[in-house]
């Protein structure tokens, strides 16, 4: 009589962004008591005393899980995407023995904001035997399935009545050349200008943490940002902006050229501008693409370095 042999499982999963998942960070307050001891608080303390402030690094923001929803002989995996908007999550399989995976890995899937259904089951080929594996998984946010017209018009994204130049331009020298900046534009201004929405749609993510600058490649991730998606699934990036001044956050749907935030000089950056991009998840990894804004006029023109922009207001 054969003995039969006990199935076992095994996970071992990481998480791989395709995005940055930057640290955030958050402001201390230093001040002294009524009787002169230094007292360290997280938040604005209530007293005439005078205070110091420092920002301080804390732990990263995470916005996907992964989840079993099924057994641990037969696990069912899903995804919680807390962003306001889709995300591509990819599969693949690192080690595989005796385990199969329905639909068959490596597979990519779309998912929509919120908790997505099963999307692949691993289970063993031969129950009769030992099983064991391990998967990966990454994510680009937005969706595949982005359809950019060129004839859609942006506005400018400064204030009405402002204007500033475009310092640098598609395909620029100095920071437009890898796929995710190729058509984007830099726009000098000085900080704390006000920034509005060049185009209306859903705030998809933000960040406002970010305090320091410079040419080292870390900077590279560490810019203020907003990034918005809209109606046709392509996504616009504004960078570089102010500490802890934008006005919008996630889920919120504005409006073109409504008031989104305060530029800065964050992240990697030789001086204050606001980095402006229109990005779209080409399978797995983000491209930037190329847009028109629209003009005095009433017309749309490719933004051209030197080019002098005018804002607008339009509801």
């Amino acid at each position: 009589m054969l003995k039969s042999r006990k199935k076992t499982l095994i996970l071992c999963s990481f998480l791989l962004c395709c995005i940055c998942v930057p640290l955030a960070a958050q402001k201390l307050y230093q001040y002294k008591d009524e009787q002169g001891i230094w007292r360290y608080t997280d938040k604005k303390p209530d007293t005439s005393q005078s205070y110091k402030t420092k920002q301080v690094k804390v732990s990263a923001q995470r916005r996907v899980w992964l989840e079993n929803s099924g057994s641990k002989t037969a696990p069912e995996y899903m995804i919680r995407n807390t962003y306001p908007g889709p995300i591509e999550v990819a599969f693949k399989f690192i080690t595989q023995n005796n385990v199969t995976a329905s639909p068959t890995l490596p597979q990519s899937f779309i998912v929509d904001e919120g908790v997505s259904p099963a999307l692949f089951q691993v289970s063993a080929a031969n129950p009769r035997l030992n099983s064991n594996f391990k998967f990966e998984y990454s994510y680009t946010i937005g969706s595949p399935d982005a359809r950019h017209s060129p004839n859609t018009q942006y506005i400018p994204p400064i204030a009405p009545n402002s204007q500033f130049r475009i310092s640098q331009s598609f395909n620029g020298a100095y920071t437009h050349k890898d796929e995710q900046n190729k058509y984007a534009v830099d726009i000098a201004m000085p900080i704390n200008t006000p920034i509005h929405a060049a185009r209306s749609g859903v705030v998809m993510h933000v960040e406002s943490d970010f305090f320091n600058s410079g040419t080292k490649q870390g900077y590279k991730s560490r810019a203020n940002s907003i990034r918005i998606l809209h109606d046709d699934g392509t996504m616009a990036i504004y960078a570089h902006l102010a500490l802890e001044k934008l006005v919008v956050h996630p889920g919120l749907y504005v409006n073109a050229g409504q008031l989104i935030g305060y530029s800065g000089n964050t992240g990697y950056t030789t001086g204050p501008h606001l980095h402006f991009a229109v990005q779209v998840n080409k399978g797995m990894r983000l491209s930037a693409i190329p847009f028109k804004f629209k003009t005095q006029s009433g017309e749309s023109a490719t933004p051209k370095a030197g080019a002098i922009l005018h804002g607008e207001i339009q509801f």
